[in-house]
Protein backbone atom coordinates (compact mmCIF):
# COMPACT_ATOMS: atom_id res chain seq x y z
CA UNK A 1 0.00 0.00 0.00
CA UNK A 2 2.83 2.41 0.85
CA UNK A 3 4.47 1.65 -2.49
CA UNK A 4 1.24 2.47 -4.36
CA UNK A 5 0.94 5.78 -2.51
CA UNK A 6 4.54 6.64 -3.29
CA UNK A 7 4.04 5.80 -6.98
CA UNK A 8 0.89 7.99 -7.14
CA UNK A 9 2.74 10.87 -5.50
CA UNK A 10 5.73 10.56 -7.83
CA UNK A 11 3.42 10.40 -10.87
CA UNK A 12 1.61 13.55 -9.76
CA UNK A 13 4.87 15.40 -9.15
CA UNK A 14 6.15 14.32 -12.58
CA UNK A 15 2.93 15.61 -14.17
CA UNK A 16 3.45 18.96 -12.43
CA UNK A 17 7.03 19.17 -13.69
CA UNK A 18 5.93 18.44 -17.27
CA UNK A 19 3.16 21.06 -17.14
CA UNK A 20 5.45 23.72 -15.65
CA UNK A 21 8.25 23.03 -18.11
CA UNK A 22 6.12 23.71 -21.20
CA UNK A 23 7.10 26.76 -23.21
CA UNK A 24 5.48 30.15 -22.71
CA UNK A 25 3.67 29.72 -26.05
CA UNK A 26 1.22 27.16 -24.63
CA UNK A 27 -2.37 28.05 -23.81
CA UNK A 28 -2.59 30.55 -21.00
CA UNK A 29 -5.60 32.00 -19.23
CA UNK A 30 -7.46 34.69 -21.15
CA UNK A 31 -6.33 38.28 -20.76
CA UNK A 32 -9.55 39.12 -18.95
CA UNK A 33 -8.91 36.39 -16.36
CA UNK A 34 -5.34 37.49 -15.72
CA UNK A 35 -6.29 41.15 -15.44
CA UNK A 36 -9.30 40.43 -13.22
CA UNK A 37 -7.10 39.92 -10.16
CA UNK A 38 -3.46 39.71 -9.16
CA UNK A 39 -3.81 38.98 -5.44
CA UNK A 40 -6.44 37.29 -3.32
CA UNK A 41 -6.94 36.56 0.36
CA UNK A 42 -9.62 34.41 1.93
CA UNK A 43 -10.55 31.11 3.48
CA UNK A 44 -10.35 27.51 2.38
CA UNK A 45 -12.73 24.95 3.82
CA UNK A 46 -11.39 21.50 4.65
CA UNK A 47 -9.52 22.05 6.53
CA UNK A 48 -10.47 25.53 7.71
CA UNK A 49 -7.51 27.63 6.62
CA UNK A 50 -6.43 31.15 5.63
CA UNK A 51 -5.19 31.41 2.05
CA UNK A 52 -3.24 34.09 0.17
CA UNK A 53 -2.53 33.90 -3.55
CA UNK A 54 -0.41 36.16 -5.74
CA UNK A 55 0.27 35.90 -9.46
CA UNK A 56 3.92 36.48 -10.35
CA UNK A 57 3.49 35.84 -14.10
CA UNK A 58 0.49 35.94 -16.41
CA UNK A 59 -0.47 32.34 -15.66
CA UNK A 60 1.59 31.42 -12.57
CA UNK A 61 0.85 32.08 -8.92
CA UNK A 62 2.18 31.30 -5.48
CA UNK A 63 -0.36 30.35 -2.82
CA UNK A 64 0.17 30.12 0.91
CA UNK A 65 -2.28 28.13 3.01
CA UNK A 66 -2.18 28.38 6.81
CA UNK A 67 -4.18 25.97 8.95
CA UNK A 68 -4.46 26.54 12.71
CA UNK A 69 -6.33 24.34 15.19
CA UNK A 70 -6.22 23.51 18.90
CA UNK A 71 -3.81 20.68 17.98
CA UNK A 72 -1.23 22.81 16.14
CA UNK A 73 -0.68 24.42 12.76
CA UNK A 74 0.40 23.68 9.20
CA UNK A 75 1.82 26.04 6.58
CA UNK A 76 1.78 25.04 2.91
CA UNK A 77 3.37 26.96 0.02
CA UNK A 78 2.27 26.04 -3.53
CA UNK A 79 3.52 27.04 -6.98
CA UNK A 80 0.54 26.90 -9.38
CA UNK A 81 0.12 27.10 -13.17
CA UNK A 82 -3.25 28.26 -14.58
CA UNK A 83 -4.80 27.40 -17.94
CA UNK A 84 -8.15 28.63 -19.29
CA UNK A 85 -10.87 26.49 -20.74
CA UNK A 86 -11.73 27.53 -24.29
CA UNK A 87 -14.83 29.70 -24.70
CA UNK A 88 -15.17 30.38 -20.98
CA UNK A 89 -14.72 33.61 -19.12
CA UNK A 90 -12.86 33.78 -15.80
CA UNK A 91 -12.74 29.96 -15.40
CA UNK A 92 -9.38 28.18 -15.25
CA UNK A 93 -7.92 24.93 -14.09
CA UNK A 94 -4.61 24.74 -12.31
CA UNK A 95 -1.95 22.27 -11.33
CA UNK A 96 1.02 22.75 -9.06
CA UNK A 97 3.41 21.55 -6.44
CA UNK A 98 4.89 22.74 -3.18
CA UNK A 99 5.70 21.77 0.34
CA UNK A 100 4.38 21.91 3.87
CA UNK A 101 5.57 22.03 7.45
CA UNK A 102 3.38 21.32 10.45
CA UNK A 103 3.81 21.35 14.23
CA UNK A 104 1.34 19.33 16.31
CA UNK A 105 0.93 18.79 20.06
CA UNK A 106 1.11 15.51 22.01
CA UNK A 107 -2.67 14.97 21.97
CA UNK A 108 -2.64 15.03 18.17
CA UNK A 109 0.12 12.39 18.06
CA UNK A 110 -1.88 10.11 20.38
CA UNK A 111 -4.95 10.24 18.15
CA UNK A 112 -2.93 9.81 14.91
CA UNK A 113 -0.94 6.63 15.47
CA UNK A 114 0.96 6.62 12.14
CA UNK A 115 2.56 9.98 12.98
CA UNK A 116 5.81 9.47 14.84
CA UNK A 117 6.41 13.01 16.01
CA UNK A 118 4.75 16.37 16.35
CA UNK A 119 6.55 17.62 13.25
CA UNK A 120 5.47 16.86 9.70
CA UNK A 121 7.40 18.01 6.62
CA UNK A 122 6.58 16.93 3.10
CA UNK A 123 5.72 17.66 -0.51
CA UNK A 124 2.31 18.58 -1.91
CA UNK A 125 0.58 18.54 -5.27
CA UNK A 126 -2.54 20.47 -6.21
CA UNK A 127 -5.14 20.19 -8.96
CA UNK A 128 -8.18 22.44 -9.09
CA UNK A 129 -10.64 24.84 -10.71
CA UNK A 130 -10.58 28.61 -10.20
CA UNK A 131 -13.43 31.01 -11.00
CA UNK A 132 -13.40 34.81 -10.69
CA UNK A 133 -16.97 36.05 -10.29
CA UNK A 134 -17.46 38.76 -12.93
CA UNK A 135 -18.29 42.22 -11.63
CA UNK A 136 -17.36 41.41 -8.02
CA UNK A 137 -14.09 41.23 -6.09
CA UNK A 138 -14.72 37.55 -5.33
CA UNK A 139 -12.99 34.37 -6.44
CA UNK A 140 -13.98 30.77 -5.67
CA UNK A 141 -12.01 27.58 -6.16
CA UNK A 142 -12.20 23.87 -5.56
CA UNK A 143 -9.14 21.67 -5.43
CA UNK A 144 -7.52 18.40 -4.39
CA UNK A 145 -4.20 18.61 -2.55
CA UNK A 146 -2.49 15.24 -1.98
CA UNK A 147 0.70 15.21 0.05
CA UNK A 148 3.51 12.88 1.08
CA UNK A 149 5.24 13.36 4.42
CA UNK A 150 8.85 12.33 4.85
CA UNK A 151 9.64 13.85 8.27
CA UNK A 152 7.57 12.80 11.29
CA UNK A 153 6.65 9.52 9.62
CA UNK A 154 6.50 8.58 5.95
CA UNK A 155 2.91 8.50 4.80
CA UNK A 156 0.65 9.66 1.97
CA UNK A 157 -2.38 11.88 2.62
CA UNK A 158 -4.96 12.14 -0.13
CA UNK A 159 -7.75 13.86 1.80
CA UNK A 160 -6.57 17.48 1.75
CA UNK A 161 -8.18 20.00 -0.57
CA UNK A 162 -11.38 21.93 -0.41
CA UNK A 163 -13.43 24.90 -1.43
CA UNK A 164 -11.89 28.36 -1.29
CA UNK A 165 -13.53 31.80 -1.22
CA UNK A 166 -11.30 34.88 -1.59
CA UNK A 167 -11.47 38.65 -1.80
CA UNK A 168 -9.48 39.76 -4.87
CA UNK A 169 -7.50 42.93 -5.52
Amino acid sequence: MKLARLIITLFYLQLSIVVFSQSANTTTPSTEFIQSYNKAIGVKLYPGAITYKQFFRANKAVEGVGFISKDGFQLTILNEKYTSFENTENLSWYVGYGGHMALWNEEWKKSNSMHKSGIAVGVDGILGLDYKIKGTPLNVSIDWQPSFNFVGGSYFESGWGGIGARYTF
